[in-house]
């Protein structure tokens, strides 16, 4: 099936787990050097500003090769992200129509696959920043808040979508 992030996917037969681990192969040696010769705070806040820049960057060019009214972006974006995903986690959905979609990730396992490295800021920035970026691509139609993530050791990640007035 062909879907609006499978440039982004690189190879569409690869879950989206395997690509961050994959990425994370690369980083997490790249990461440790740096913070040797840098110091960890430093490091950090360079490969955290290179991220999220790419990741900013990477979405907003995908929602723009996307067809449609800013929502339909968002929609698009999320709705692939969510079947490459979706093996990956489990969720409970609490909200779902034409103000809201809210829910919780129970199980994710790119947070623990990230805890297991001991790199949950890293695991962070490639798989849980990335619901922002997708959001920011509707433009000011959709907005979200999630208040914690698993990988930063909370019980559940918490998503609030809310959508802009048609």
């Amino acid at each position: 099936m062909t879907g609006v992030l499978d440039d982004y996917m690189v190879d569409p037969t690869l879950s989206f787990l395997d690509k961050t681990r994959i990425q994370a192969q690369v980083l997490v040696p790249v990461l440790r050097a740096l913070r040797a010769e840098l110091g960890r705070d430093k490091a950090d806040a360079i490969v955290k500003l290179a991220l999220r820049d790419w990741s900013k960057q990477m979405f907003a060019a995908i929602g723009e090769s996307v067809d449609g009214t800013p929502r339909r972006k968002w929609a698009a974006m999320q709705g692939h992200m969510n079947e490459v995903s979706g093996p990956s986690v489990e969720f409970e959905t609490h909200r779902k129509d034409k103000e809201a979609f809210e829910f919780d990730v129970t199980r994710c396992r790119f947070a623990e696959f990230f805890r297991a490295l001991d790199e949950p800021e890293l695991g962070s920035l490639l798989a849980c920043h990335t619901d922002f970026d997708i959001a920011a691509a509707s433009g000011d139609e959709v907005t979200l808040e999630r208040n914690q993530t698993i990988m930063q050791g909370a019980p559940s990640c918490t998503f609030r979508y809310r959508f802009a007035p048609r």
